[in-house]
């Protein structure tokens, strides 16, 4: 048995249903924790922290960092690591990843870290443990290939898109609920 559903205004008068197409439910946004859970799962940030502890010359085993002897001739020192991390986590972040960023953007800023990376390290050698010009190359290449990447995510609004995406389909599956009397403010009685 169905039930069937009464319209009603603001005042709280029966009014006619909806012609034309019109949608019988509002749209609802999706609940605030939806879209929390969905944008703690959007984690850029978590890659920077890889990068700086294999700049160290670590390796992650059963979840722990653990410095690697063999790596250490060629490990940054801690602040080199820091820095090149830091350098990197303006555009690792969740706002980077719902941006809406053009190719040119996206190229330029990315040329630009990489190339503030080199700055710092040619700067800075000898406190970064620099030993050789290999390692400037090194650095540069994985700034840039991570710094490209990252922003490359959001490129055409996929995430913003896959986000708006979410909530369209929650509220269609309300809509839905609604049609078929799976919820009703006002059934008649």
């Amino acid at each position: 048995m169905s039930e069937e559903v009464m319209y009603v205004d603001e005042s709280g008068r029966e009014v006619q249903p909806p012609q034309g197409g019109q949608s019988l439910a509002p749209p609802m946004a999706m609940p605030q924790t939806d879209k929390a859970d969905l944008l703690e799962k959007i984690r850029p940030d978590l890659i920077v922290e890889i990068i700086r502890n294999r700049l160290l010359g670590k390796e992650l085993i059963n979840g722990v960092w653990v410095t690697q002897e063999f790596l250490q001739e060629r490990a940054l020192t801690e602040e080199g690591a820091w820095d090149i991390a830091n350098l990197m986590i303006g555009v690792s972040s969740q706002n980077v990843s719902i941006s809406k960023l053009k190719d040119d953007e996206i190229r330029e800023r990315a040329l630009s870290i990489a190339k503030t990376a080199q700055y710092m390290c040619l700067k800075n050698w000898k406190r970064y443990g620099i030993k050789g010009a290999d390692q400037l190359y090194f650095i540069h290449e994985l700034v840039f290939s991570n710094t490209f990447i990252t922003l490359k995510q959001p490129e055409g609004e996929g995430i913003r898109k896959m986000l708006m995406g979410t909530i369209t389909e929650q509220s269609l599956k309300q809509e839905d609920n609604s049609r078929r009397g799976g919820f009703s403010l006002f059934p008649k009685r």
